[in-house]
Order: structure tokens, then sequence, then C-alpha cells
């Protein structure tokens, strides 16, 4: 195989086999080139896995997650989750949506990151509702502050006899087992891109900490070559006093620790840039704006303003500067976002294009 060491590819793939799992995305999703960007670049040849396409509630990268956090949860006899995080989160949006489609109630405390423009139901707030979350809003408080307030949320809830989940941020000692999610994507990717015959050189994703933490265990247990760049969308970890290599590093560990692996990474082995996430997280950049309008125009392809936007820009811009020789094949993985394009709409100055 071009991409990574074939028996420990059936290693991997036994192991995350064995883990209790419930069926949420649509999968595999696809992995295409994308010519025009390409063209516009003057290389390198970029592709685009397409994990905004995962299904449950306009599709992104959590859903493959859920599929193994919430079969835990059923596994265990849970009734109801509890979780957290801003208000247009998108990881809150596919946990809703997950849980509706598992008939689990859902309980959401999220906080609001923007001020009197969070108050507005859209975007992912407004998918929460419809399928069905009981939610919260608040403001004006930090991360630790508010997995405190799920906490809270989920000993009221077992105190009236639920059986209770608790999921992100109020419970941060299972983030291996999210990670395995994208271990699962980077086996899928390794197949999809052996039937192609593509040998990928370097993969960008948007992350701060499970997706690129699932995806460099995998990388480094399948002896892949691939060069794996990550690009937080926060200045600094969730988890206070940690560097996003310390934490990724760790979380990857935790993953192969539950799936039964050997390997394991070092902080150094983690390449993790803050240079593209602006003024601070769900701020819109100038650079991010860039780069939704040109991939937009020259793909059809719809990046967020929070995440993936941020993630491209960091992409593009490496590929100005010379930074990534033009013979290189670069997949990007999308992870989703898009119900957050509606609700950053004043944000993102496209009255400049009418007409044009």
């Amino acid at each position: 195989m071009k991409n990574a060491n074939e028996r420990r590819l059936v290693e991997l793939k036994e192991a995350l086999g064995a883990l209790p799992r419930v069926s949420l995305a649509n999968l595999p999703t696809d992995l295409e080139p994308c010519p025009g960007l390409t063209r516009e670049l003057g290389g390198p040849e970029i592709w685009v896995k397409r994990d905004d396409l995962t299904g449950l509630a306009a599709g992104g990268n959590k859903t493959r997650m859920f599929e193994y956090v919430l079969g835990e949860a059923v596994e265990g006899g849970a009734d109801t989750v509890v979780a957290g995080a801003a208000v247009q989160s998108n990881f809150c949006r596919q946990l809703a949506a997950s849980c509706a489609k598992l008939g689990l109630a859902c309980h959401l405390v999220l906080r609001k990151v923007r001020g009197k423009r969070d108050d507005e139901i859209q975007g992912s707030f407004l998918l929460d509702l419809i399928v069905g979350a009981q939610v919260e809003v608040f403001e004006g408080e930090d991360w630790t502050v508010q997995g405190e307030r799920i906490r809270q949320r989920g000993k009221a809830l077992e105190a009236q006899g639920k059986r209770v989940y608790v999921s992100r941020v109020g419970d941060e000692s299972r983030l291996g087992l999210y990670a395995c999610g994208y271990a699962q994507a980077f086996v899928e990717m390794v197949e999809q891109a052996e039937d192609l015959n593509l040998k990928i050189d370097e993969i960008w994703v948007c992350s701060s900490d499970t997706t690129q933490a699932g995806l460099a265990i995998a990388l480094k247990h399948l002896e892949s070559p691939i060069r794996l760049v990550g690009l937080p969308a926060l200045p600094d970890p969730i988890t206070p006093g940690w560097t996003f290599p310390e934490c990724i590093s760790h979380i990857g560990n935790e993953c192969a620790g539950i799936l039964g692996l050997p390997t394991r990474l070092t902080p150094d082995e983690i390449i993790s840039t803050v240079d593209y996430v602006g003024p601070g997280y769900a701020v819109v950049t100038d650079e991010g704006k860039e780069a939704m309008r040109l991939a937009g125009r020259r793909e059809g392809l719809l990046l967020d303003p929070v995440y993936t936007s941020k993630a491209m820009a960091g992409l593009i811009d490496h590929v100005r500067r010379g930074l990534i020789d033009p013979g290189r094949k670069v997949l990007f993985i999308h992870t989703g976002g898009l119900p957050a394009l509606f609700a950053y709409s004043d944000a993102l100055a496209l009255e400049e294009l009418l007409g044009k």
C-alpha cells in the first residue's frame, strides 16, 4: 500500500471493530479532487475529504465521533446526554441530531461567545432546537465554568431518575474515545486512496484536539509517511496549561489505550499551528473570508467562518509562500460547519460582492 502498512491496517480495523458503535454517519464520505483550486494556486494537487457530508443536521466531523461515544453511552444504559459548547457549536448540533436518531434526550448548556448576536435563533442553534434539544444559554464565563454548569445539569437530571451520560465540556476524561472516530476515518481515507491509486503527501485539517489526535495515532500506527498538519480554531487548548501538541499527543495515546494498541505519540511529532486563528475563537478573519470565496468560486465548496475557512487560509498561505512543493498531493479534510454561514452573514462582507 502507498499510504500505510497493510498488516497494521488490518490490526487497527480489528481494534476499532471491537468497540461499541452505533450507526449515525453516511460513510464513506467522498474523497474528491479540487482541480479549480489546484489551478488557481499553481499546485500542489489538492484533494478534499468531504466529512461535511456525514449526514445528520447538515453533517460534519463530530458525527463520526458520536458513533463511538454514543455507542458507549447506549451500551451503558444512558437515556439522557448532557453537553455544551458555544451557541453555534457544530459539536452540539451533531450531538443533538444523533441523540434524536437514537431516542436519547439531549440537554445542551450553550455559551455565548458573540454577545447579543448569539441571541438570534439561527444556524446551528436553530437546528439544535428543531431536533429537540433542551437548551440553556448563558454568557460571560469560560470553558472551565461552563464544564461545571454542565456537570450540575447532569446531577440535577440524575436526581430526577435519568440515566445521564455527560459529554464535552462537562467531562473531558474520555477524549480518546472521541478520537477513535478519526482513527477510523484515517483507515477510510487510506483505503479510498488505494482504490484511486493516490499517494497522499500531506493532510491538512482544522482541529483543536480529538480529530487530529485520532488521525495522528492512526497515521503513526500504520507507519504512514503522510505529513499531518493541524490548525486549531482556538488560540489555546480547552485544558488550561497545555500546549496543542501536548494535548493532541495525550488524547491520541488515550485512543491507542482504548484500542489496545502499543503505539504512542510524543508532542514533538505533532504539527499544530495557531497562526490562522486570528483575534480569537469564532472571530471571522479576512484571510478566512478570502479562502471561503476562493473555494466557493473555484470548486463550489462551502467553507464555514469559524473552522474550515481558517484552515484553508493556512493551506493557501503556505502554497503561496512556496512552503509546499507544487508536485505534492495534499488532502484537505472538510470538517463541516455549514449552518454557521447563516449565523455569520453580517460578518462576511458579502454586500461588496453584489453585482460582481
